[in-house]
């Protein structure tokens, strides 16, 4: 099988405004997140996926983030095959962090990456 290769974007390519989807569990969601975020967890994500197809409706890029990359491509992959125009951040939550991009908690206080 011949596979294309998964869409994916640095840190620095997400645009200030963009739809970043955050597919990490609650207790890293609550330590700390992409301001903005719609928070729906892998273990939630086919239960909730009503609420990423909301969010895309207007022909919105997906930019799917989770701690390193692993499960948020695992989640690009399938909004992909869904027909979704998803892309994986690449580096997730640790290079967001790194390259000074705010991480809050609910609140707006700054949070740390768990």
């Amino acid at each position: 099988m011949n596979f294309a290769p998964l869409p994916s974007v640095d840190v620095a390519s997400v645009p200030a405004d963009a739809l970043v989807l955050d597919v990490r569990e609650d207790d890293e969601w609550v330590a700390g997140h992409a301001e903005g975020a719609l928070h729906v967890p892998m273990s939630d994500f086919v239960a909730r996926f009503g609420e990423v197809t909301e969010a895309v409706s207007e022909g919105r890029r997906a930019y799917v983030m989770c701690r390193v990359g692993g499960r948020s491509a695992q989640v690009t992959q399938y909004l992909v095959q869904q027909g979704i125009d998803a892309v994986n951040i690449d580096g997730g939550m640790i290079a967001w962090d790194a390259a000074g991009r705010p991480v809050v908690t609910k609140d707006g206080a700054p949070g740390f990456v768990a």
